[in-house]
């Protein structure tokens, strides 16, 4: 009998390994990923009350943390007792403006500014927004998006409490807003917001459901424009018999491969209809468009995405 060939011995060996990230990634929830030069950057609810940290990987196979990248207890109007979740960043001229959610109720969005994706963050100093305990909003799950036709920011922000949608215009300052404008609130919206932009189409996603439970997904609508009106498409995201309560979530693109990926919390290995404990995971898939520009139901994996580079070719 011959010998096998060490190349392919090598190689078997390696390939789980060393060129697939496996899902989930690291134990964490909602959360918001972006590009910035080579690297990934995700920005999730992680850890302790009142901290928030970021994750950062060149390849979506190895992930570093670092942080806590804004800290509650040096913020002097935040009140004592409130919880860090659901960020958002956005660059604009070299700075980075990170957005952020202090719940429960009565709930506000911060905004705090570095000079690097990882910060550190210095606050603004006050609320961007409030919900002054309306029982109709609540001020949580900020998204900002750069509209790539006009070239203006816009925040999306709100869901549980009311499952109301609300969306602002930015000032060129980022920490303040232009105006409010009226928006409709989509089918099938609770909260998580997030705004992409592909071929001409606006893609608007969040979850629905309740957040503890395998009721929780991801749904989508699609416009024209960043304000609507908004065309229901319908769930991508839903709870199968092995992952539970998929949801609050971010799109991501490869600029080198154009390949884009969902990046999404869920609870792995549960049973039941819930709710369930707060162990929620962050896993990666793929996403996929369909002829007509559609998202195509997304496959949860255990396997997760091959390795790829965000730099000048790709592996």
């Amino acid at each position: 009998m011959k010998p096998y060939h060490k190349l392919s011995i090598l190689f078997i060996i390696i390939t789980p390994f060393e060129l697939w990230a496996v899902n989930p990634v690291f134990t964490a929830a909602d959360p918001h990923a972006v590009v910035y030069g080579d690297t990934v950057y995700i920005y999730p609810t992680y850890g302790s009350r009142g901290k928030f940290y970021v994750f950062s990987s060149s390849d979506l196979v190895s992930w570093k943390r670092e942080g806590p990248i804004l800290d509650f207890s040096m913020i002097d109007w935040i009140p004592w007792g409130k919880y860090a979740w659901a960020p958002a960043i956005t660059e604009k001229k070299g700075v980075f403006y990170f957005y952020y959610s202090v719940g429960p109720k009565p709930s506000h969005i911060g905004v705090a500014t570095g000079i690097t994706p990882m910060g550190p963050f210095k606050d603004s100093g006050r609320a961007l927004l409030s919900d002054n305990n309306d029982p109709a909003f609540e001020a949580i799950d900020p998204m900002v998006f750069q509209d790539p036709n006009s070239s203006k920011h816009y925040l999306y922000a709100g869901g549980s409490a009311g499952a109301k949608l609300r969306m602002f215009e930015l000032n060129d300052n980022m920490t303040t807003f232009a105006r409010e404008i009226e928006v409709q609130t989509p089918p099938a919206f609770t909260e998580g917001v997030f705004m992409h932009y592909r071929n001409g189409t606006y893609y608007l996603s969040y979850s629905h459901g309740g957040w503890q439970t395998s009721s929780y997904s991801v749904h989508y609508a699609t416009a024209h424009g960043p304000m609507g009106p908004w065309k229901y498409q319908g769930c991508i995201l839903s709870s199968n018999e092995t992952f539970k309560g998929p949801g609050h979530h971010s799109f991501l693109r490869n600029p080198v491969t154009d390949q884009w990926y969902i990046v999404y919390h869920r609870w792995e290995y549960v049973s039941g209809d819930g709710p369930y404990p707060d162990s929620r995971k962050t896993a990666i898939d793929k996403l996929e468009y369909d002829s007509a520009g559609l998202i195509k139901p997304v496959t949860m994996t255990s396997e997760g995405v091959a390795k790829t580079t965000f730099g000048q070719s790709p592996q």
